[in-house]
């Protein structure tokens, strides 16, 4: 989980957020555990803790995670076909996508 969030937060570290709306996200890594990652006041934090007051919680696995973030499996493919599940507003999980590409 170590090396997973390392890799989200060099993402993040990446990404102008400066003007973005407030978004929190929940990633739930099937048999790893969650990690959030929150738009909030033109930063992007990510810490490995459950996100309770969350806009919305993804599920997916972790080969299937690096894939997304890698830009090699379509966040909406992902959904239609089931790898990837969406607890909450599914807009949301799709600004949080097109965050991270």
């Amino acid at each position: 989980m170590k090396e997973l969030l390392s890799k989200v937060r060099e993402i993040a570290s990446k990404i102008d957020a400066a003007g973005k709306p407030f978004l929190a996200v929940q990633i739930n890594i099937q048999g790893e555990g969650p990690f959030y990652v929150e738009v909030k006041d033109g930063k992007i934090n990510v810490e490995p803790y459950e996100y309770n007051d969350r806009n919305c919680a993804i599920t997916i696995s972790k080969d299937d995670f690096y894939k997304l973030i890698a830009g090699k499996l379509d966040p909406v493919k992902a959904f239609m076909t089931g790898k990837l599940k969406v607890d909450g507003d599914v807009g949301k999980a799709l600004d949080f996508s097109r965050l991270i590409k």
